[in-house]
């Protein structure tokens, strides 16, 4: 899990000279919010230019209106790179793992034993249980999408369903499954910068996902119903066919999905459990689908979508079908990707250093006047930080440091920060399509954020489960147990002092 070595200010701990105001602290949020609507939207730019000027933007105004020196704004970026490091090596080795996966042949056999016994009308809450059991036991939700999640996609588009619904489903279950994990790095840090203990922490999860994820599988039942409908004639034996075609097909070539797991479930952290994946698919590569040694590390580096590698994959490859079996980048295709998330951070850095997203956090905490406004300011806090900062440590950490004295103030148990905290911060990071979370999801997936956004029902419902609790009171656990019937849901406490 990423270290506390470093505890971003609170709204105190700067100096009130440079301190900003509500109105001076959303004036970069502002920006940011229309440079993305002229680039992205307007002008059809990569994400990196307008996060660009963004940060040009943020980083004048933090020297040379709020009176910081470079140094400082280049200390607050250096800390905002280094929590989310994790992320971008992660990025970078989940492109490798894909397209040695592909290579191996070990992708291609799930999608076959998949297309074996899934119908069209259990697909996608089949998808969701497996993406949940498969998360919780490693801890990762984005090795869960990675591995299960890529497959699950390719076995959905032979049954015919939408891709925006089964990356839905995946990551429904696999966001359920990592912040109800002990072994999860968002679990460990909520627990952490709130000092609560671990497994209260996850204890104190369950109910709520048990609720929230209930009602998600129902609607994919739902959809599963009204979306699948009959298999096209011949769809499926002609997937199956063209995977035969070009990938030798055993049992065997799972071998690094369980080297993977194996590492993980033993407690080894996601990157080398990833990394040992990789040259496990490079080593199945060429045992099993006969490729050279070269060949097999090219791939890693350039995917199966080069045109190398292609042909010497499949020399002909006409059909559709076949190209999209054949699509995976590799490290080559990893940079634009993590520019995004490297140019995030990076504002994220700035607005942190100059006292943005400290200001933005207390302005929220200061408009909290119940037990259920507490809970909707921590929702909305957490999620603004995920939008601002792009990346679900910071809006973890920032929150967490800047409510909890609240918490204090109610009597309310660390517990219930920590629970909103990943509630509402973890699950909601594949909503950004800038954050780490959201750009890993729809490159890995091959699903832009804003096509599976509808479909991710648990991320949708699962803060607003969260804030349901807040207003009723339960699984609200205070501190003092007489104190529960004068802080309950809606009603008031005083302020302190």
């Amino acid at each position: 899990m990423p270290t506390l070595d470093f505890t971003p200010r609170r709204y105190h701990d700067f100096d009130a000279e440079k301190r900003p105001s509500l109105a001076e602290a959303l004036v970069p949020v502002l920006a940011l919010i229309l440079f993305l609507s002229v680039g992205r939207v307007m002008l059809s730019l990569h994400s990196t230019i307008p996060l660009l000027w963004g940060i040009v933007f943020a980083g004048l105004m933090g020297r040379y209106y709020f009176g910081y020196t470079w140094d400082d704004l280049y200390d607050g970026i250096g800390q905002s790179i280094l929590m989310g490091l994790q992320a971008v090596l992660i990025l970078l080795v989940i492109h490798m793992l894909i397209a040695a996966w592909t290579r191996a042949g070990t992708i291609p056999t799930l999608m076959y034993y998949g297309l074996e016994f899934l119908t069209p009308k259990v697909f996608l809450p089949f998808a969701a249980l497996l993406g949940l059991l498969v998360a919780f036991a490693v801890g990762s939700s984005w090795t869960a999408a990675a591995t299960l999640g890529v497959a699950m996609i390719g076995i959905g588009e032979g049954l015919g369903i939408p891709a925006p619904m089964t990356a839905g489903a995946v990551l429904s279950g696999a966001y359920a499954g990592d912040k109800n994990s002990p072994l999860s790095d968002t679990s460990n840090l909520s627990a952490a910068v709130t000092n609560t203990e671990l497994m209260t922490h996850v204890r104190t999860m369950r109910a709520g996902t048990v609720v929230a994820f209930g009602i998600s599988i129902a609607a994919f039942v739902y959809l599963g119903l009204n979306a699948g409908g009959a298999i096209p004639a011949g769809r499926v034996a002609e997937m199956q066919s063209v995977l035969t075609d070009l990938y030798a097909i055993t049992p065997l070539t799972l071998l690094p999905l369980f080297v993977t797991f194996a590492l993980a479930l033993r407690g080894y952290p996601a990157l080398p459990s990833l990394s040992a994946g990789v040259f496990a698919g490079v080593v199945v590569s060429i045992v099993l689908q006969g490729v050279g040694f070269a060949p097999a590390w090219e791939t890693v580096w350039a995917g199966t979508a080069s045109p190398d590698v292609a042909s010497s994959l499949a020399p002909a490859v006409e059909n559709v079908l076949e190209q999209q079996l054949l699509t995976t980048t590799g490290v080559s295709g990893s940079m634009g990707v993590i520019s995004i998330v490297i140019a995030a951070l990076t504002l994220g850095g700035v607005l942190e250093s100059t006292g943005v997203l400290a200001t933005l956090a207390h302005y929220i905490g200061q408009a909290v006047r119940s037990v259920f406004g507490l809970t909707a300011g921590t929702v909305a806090s957490t999620i603004s930080m995920n939008f601002l900062a792009a990346d679900q440590y910071i809006a973890i950490v920032v929150p967490g440091m800047t409510l909890r004295n609240l918490y204090d103030e109610y009597d309310l148990e660390s517990r219930n920060l920590s629970r909103a905290l990943q509630a509402s911060g973890t699950t909601t990071s594949a909503f950004v399509p800038w954050g780490s979370g959201g750009v890993f999801m729809a490159t890995t997936l091959g699903v832009p954020v804003l096509k599976y956004a509808p479909f991710y029902l648990f991320g949708l419902i699962n803060p607003l489960v969260l804030l349901v609790m807040g207003a009723t009171g339960w699984k609200i656990f205070y501190r003092d147990p007489d104190d529960a019937e004068a802080t309950e849901g809606w009603s008031s406490v005083p302020q302190a002092e």
